[in-house]
């Protein structure tokens, strides 16, 4: 699967053709300085909505963890934390423990197929806090409300759930004025959008392909039993929610 050619417009998911193509992760990697600075303030608030002091330990997951963005910002925050970091995709989770290496020893990968269920022996079956950043829209509906409820059955009582990710618009209206604001603040993606290559187009349409409005999802963590539902920071597209397993 290392050839951009594996991935293409057929209509399907093309997840596992996307994201274990070296071809595609090398492409990836390239725009990664830029990226990290677009999601930075989001990550930093992900990090500092877990209840948590600085120096206290607890061990969290960082599900669909990829190169472990949001695992650095947890980790950068909070020194005695450590982290199961859970991805389907060994080039994602190489490029990972590259980035990773200033957490050497606070850390590890686990090898997850979150589409799937059936989580590996090796996630502990009991977590102080659970994080994802930008891989829950990649999932079907009903496979995200299934997920939130597997992850508060690991929660111990008391334990946040943690998610930044994009979302749908239900207006056309909003949809117009997010991508008209994102253009904004990148001058060239109007151009980019305009000329994409036949793979470029696929990826992108694999990415919206489960896009959700955000109020379904936060119903769904409410019914899989959380807590404090809510959206605690948002722009544009891109939120951040979160939910607590009750304490009793």
């Amino acid at each position: 699967m290392g050839d951009d050619l594996t991935v293409t417009g057929d209509g399907g998911d093309q997840n596992a053709a996307i994201w274990k193509s070296a071809a595609i992760v090398g492409e990836w990697r390239s725009n990664a300085e830029e990226r990290e600075r677009r999601r930075a303030v989001g990550l930093q608030l992900l990090a500092e909505l877990l209840p948590f002091r600085a120096d206290q330990p607890f061990t969290f997951a960082d599900l669909g963890a990829g190169t472990g963005a949001a695992a650095r910002a947890v980790l950068e925050r909070h020194s005695q934390a450590t982290a199961v970091l859970a991805d389907f995709s060994p080039q994602m989770m190489g490029e990972g423990v590259e980035q990773l290496r200033p957490y050497e020893g606070r850390y590890r990968y686990v090898e997850f197929d979150l589409a799937a269920g059936a989580w590996p022996e090796a996630v502990p079956p009991v977590l102080d806090a659970v994080v994802t950043a930008f891989f829950v829209h990649h999932l079907p509906d009903e496979r995200k409300a299934a997920l939130f409820g597997e992850i508060l059955d690991r929660l111990r009582p008391g334990g946040w759930f943690v998610n930044l990710d994009p979302t749908r618009a239900v207006e056309p209206l909003v949809e117009d004025t997010w991508t008209r604001m994102n253009d904004r603040l990148d001058p060239e993606a109007a151009e980019r959008r305009a000329h994409r290559t036949p793979a470029e187009q696929a990826r992108w349409e694999n990415h919206v392909r489960y896009l959700a409005p955000v109020a379904p999802q936060l119903e769904a963590l409410a019914r899989a039993g959380f807590e404090g539902v809510d959206v605690y920071w948002r722009h544009l597209e891109n939120v951040l929610y979160a939910g607590r397993r009750p304490v009793a």
